[in-house]
């Protein structure tokens, strides 16, 4: 080969190592870089030129021009980040249920420093004392008292619950909101790496890191997949849909409900719409909503990913009451929602005692009327209707009972559906008050029936509806309790499924852990290495330099020689 030519090789030695030598240096400098890949260096041979072609031969005769510097590529592992963000999807998906059981948990227990469990207890106690004298003003007055207690601390641990929601509801739009944003943020890395890249001499290895943290993040929010086409553009589907498609976004709307304010992630493009009379677009999101809340939970189907499904099935999508108990509505309503399955097993408890005492009482006017008698009514008899009971908790704007002519008795009026007051015509927590007469003179009570005798008998049964073991916390359950041990289950089964969520997210974590150190392990930037591979294309440097030295050398001798 030519001694000039031989120049070639040692001059693309000196430029290749030291291009090269960046790699390892812009490494050592992200080294602590939140989401940086380590790079690594790819040599390969510059084109051959050919002097002789012999077909006779094995190869033809070619001189190399040495060594070129091909591309910086990522160091990824594509199954370990699939992993990673599947696992890191669940873990948050049992965080923030785990959560949720947590908050509701500090709401049962405590409130204000007291246990919801004593106001419960005190209107067992007053029950108990009233028994013993049912005459007396002051056991009377008691029970009104811890009554009246009982129903505001119901309706404060209710509130909280409600208010969680709300917090919930929150975090919703602000999770839609930050996908939405990942998402238009991809499609703009997506356009500035295929400009970099078209021309095929560089690799925006930075920018695919920012990509590459942004689904990072992304999986923790939702069940995400993604792939990429040979321009180095990614497509991503979030829950089975088209979120990014190369250069185009399918952003995620809301919807949010007239009456509970709670917002609906729903797929814009998959959704039909009308447009109002003030120009606005008004979406029918049937069939469009990102999420499908009623499949079953299990980590086989990988149903179980992501914050804003879990924060979803947590929130529920309406405030719960006894009614969400019942059997035919139970698996379709409230049961894989955590506020709204102690919603309604909380208001049922309400619902059961305040019902309870009232039927009482309602017994008693009855059989008294029926007897001619005017015992536990109130003086509001008119030519249509005979006296009205009196009850110790009434619903607020609605008739708590009403005359039925057919019976000839007193009953709880029904709640008409079709009526737009159908919540304010339940015994329900947000809609019971204290009976106001008995506020202001809780001896209307009186327990003293028209012969003057006291009535020990009524105040016998109250105690026996408190005793009674006739109520389950929902269908599921099958154990009958009372209601002050019915609270106690409750409690019970909240730190049971709090305690599992904990377990279950901390095995989640540990998976997340072990997943990211093994990833750590190929993409991590180690100090050694990088090390090592600036000392081996330092050398690479010294070794072209030496060899371009030889050469020029040789020329010199040749030249003065020749010369000579």
């Amino acid at each position: 080969m030519p001694l000039m030519g031989s120049l070639y090789i040692g001059n693309s030695g000196l430029q290749t190592s030291q291009n090269a030598l960046n790699t390892p240096a812009h490494n050592m400098t992200n080294a602590d870089t939140v989401g940086y890949v380590r790079q690594q260096v790819q040599l390969g041979t510059k084109v051959y030129n050919t002097i002789k072609v012999d077909y006779k031969s094995v190869s033809n005769q070619q001189v190399g021009l040495g060594v070129t510097y091909s591309k910086v590529k990522q160091v990824r592992d594509y199954f370990l980040d699939q992993t990673y963000r599947r696992e890191s999807g669940r873990s948050a998906f049992y965080e923030v249920a785990s959560g949720a059981l947590e908050e509701i948990e500090n709401l049962l227990d405590e409130l204000n420093g007291e246990s919801f469990q004593e106001s419960l207890e005190g209107v067992w106690t007053a029950v108990q004392e009233l028994s013993k004298d049912p005459s007396s003003a002051v056991t009377q007055g008691l029970l009104v008292q811890k009554s009246s207690q009982f129903i505001e601390r119901a309706k404060a641990v209710y509130t909280g619950m409600c208010d969680y929601q709300d917090n919930l509801n929150q975090q919703i739009k602000g999770k839609v909101e930050t996908i939405n944003k990942y998402a238009n943020r991809i499609k703009e890395l997506n356009d500035e790496i295929l400009k970099i890249e078209c021309a095929g001499f560089e690799r925006a290895n930075d920018l695919r890191d920012e990509r590459n943290r942004m689904l990072d993040e992304m999986a923790v929010l939702g069940k995400i997949s993604y792939s990429e086409d040979l321009n180095g553009q990614v497509s991503v589907q979030f829950e089975g849909v088209d979120l990014v498609k190369k250069e185009v976004v399918y952003e995620i709307g809301l919807q949010q409900d007239e009456n509970t304010g709670f917002y609906t992630p729903f797929w814009i493009q998959n959704a039909e719409y009308t447009i109002n009379e003030f120009g606005q677009k008004e979406y029918d999101i049937e069939g469009a909503e990102v999420f499908e809340l009623n499949t079953v939970i299990s980590s086989d189907l990988n149903t179980d990913i992501g914050s804003l499904k879990s924060m979803l099935l947590a929130r529920g999508d309406h405030r719960a009451d006894y009614t969400d108990i019942k059997e035919e509505n139970y698996d379709y309503t409230v049961s894989q929602s955590v506020i709204m399955n102690i919603q309604g097993e909380f208001d049922q408890l309400i619902h059961n005692v305040v019902t309870a005492i009232n039927d009482v009482l309602v017994d008693a006017a009855n059989a008294a009327q029926a007897n001619g008698n005017n015992y536990m009514q109130n003086d509001d008899a008119t030519q249509d209707t005979p006296a009205s009971p009196i009850v110790l908790f009434e619903k607020i704007g609605a008739d708590s009972y009403v005359y039925d002519e057919q019976k000839g008795k007193w009953v709880e009026s029904t709640p008409d559906e079709s009526r737009n007051g159908y919540k304010g015509s339940l015994f329900s927590i947000t809609n019971i008050t204290i009976n106001k007469d008995l506020v202001q003179v809780p001896t209307k009570l009186g327990f003293i029936k028209d012969d003057g005798s006291v009535d020990y008998e009524t105040l016998e049964k109250m105690k026996a509806k408190f005793t009674e073991e006739s109520n389950t916390l929902n269908p599921k359950v099958k154990k009958k309790t009372s209601f002050v041990d019915y609270y106690g289950d409750l409690v019970a089964q909240v730190a049971n499924s709090g305690s599992v969520y904990k377990s279950i997210m901390a095995n989640q974590q540990a998976t997340v852990n072990a997943t990211f150190t093994a990833r750590e392990q190929v993409i991590g930037v180690s100090s050694d290495d990088e090390l090592t591979y600036m000392v081996k294309f330092q050398n690479a440097y010294n070794a072209s330099s030496r060899y371009i030295n030889v050469i020029s050398e040789m020329l010199a001798h040749i030249i003065n020689t020749l010369g000579t």
